[in-house]
């Protein structure tokens, strides 16, 4: 017998509340996995994924699916709605697409963001953030989610913009922040990492309403926007390019790499 696994609980995210329903209506119309697969022009496995969880639906999928079944827009606005919601689940998702990353474009204003802090840099900023959970459970957490970044075979390439505030704000004392920026400087010298600093001179720029992240991945890209207690993942394309043109312009305002570098050795300078 064919292992029948439950549903996913449709309120857990608007993610699956669309893959639920995704399965619920195949079923109410007596479709086989397979079957479904040929109106959408995918495989068995690739409608399994869909109602597992496991992979995004794209919006033509939705489109055929709403013609076949009769259901007006009801699909395309599930997962116009899935986009934009918040998801709970984010976390492992952007973890997912990371170690699946061709290159990787990040900007934060705020701390050094990851791949590029060390252990008692996230101690610093962990014991700085409001105690939700074990402090030493949250460290390894991040640690894990950099590793899974840095330790591939074939690291993505890492492209980083960062304003200079960044480098003034002494997380977890003095000599956490001099071994941080030692080991910021140690990364941007890697062939494989991009780093660049808007300089405080730059004034206010597109960056200014939080950190995002834009993840390229074969054929496709995606993009993460942080905010307070979780953030958002964005897989709709036309969103997400209008990331990669915030990265853009706000690296038309950064220092080139060498001097970036050098701006990072003055601060160095402080922490001694």
């Amino acid at each position: 017998m064919p292992l029948v696994r439950d549903p996913l609980d449709p309120r857990d995210s608007m993610y699956h509340f669309l893959a639920f329903y995704l399965r619920w209506w195949r079923e109410k119309e007596g479709l086989s996995l397979t079957q479904c697969g040929q109106i959408i022009g995918a495989a068995r496995s690739t409608v399994s994924n869909l109602e597992a969880g496991r992979q995004r639906p794209h919006d033509d999928w939705m489109r055929m699916l709403d013609l076949k079944y009769g259901t007006g827009l009801l699909f395309q606005l599930l997962l116009w709605y899935a986009r934009m919601a918040h998801d709970p689940d984010w976390a492992r998702q952007v973890m997912g697409y990371e170690k699946q990353s061709t290159s990787m474009k990040i900007y934060h204003g705020q701390v050094i963001p990851r791949p590029f802090q060390t252990e008692d840099y996230i101690r610093g900023l962990v014991q700085a953030s409001w105690p939700t959970e074990d402090p030493e459970a949250k460290i390894t957490r991040r640690m894990h989610r950099q590793n899974v970044i840095l330790e591939r075979e074939n690291p993505p390439l890492l492209w980083l913009l960062i304003d200079e505030s960044v480098l003034a704000r002494p997380v977890g004392g003095t000599e956490v922040m001099r071994a941080q920026l030692e080991h910021l400087r140690k990364m941007a010298c890697l062939p494989h990492v991009i780093m660049r600093i808007v300089p405080t001179s730059a004034g206010p720029h597109w960056g200014l309403d939080g950190p995002f992240q834009v993840v390229s991945l074969e054929g496709r890209d995606v993009a993460f926007a942080g905010a307070q207690n979780g953030g958002r993942l964005i897989e709709a394309p036309g969103e997400t390019r209008h990331f990669s043109t915030m990265f853009d312009r706000i690296g038309a305002k950064a220092l080139p790499e060498d001097a970036s570098v050098g701006l990072v050795d003055q601060y160095l300078e402080n922490y001694t």
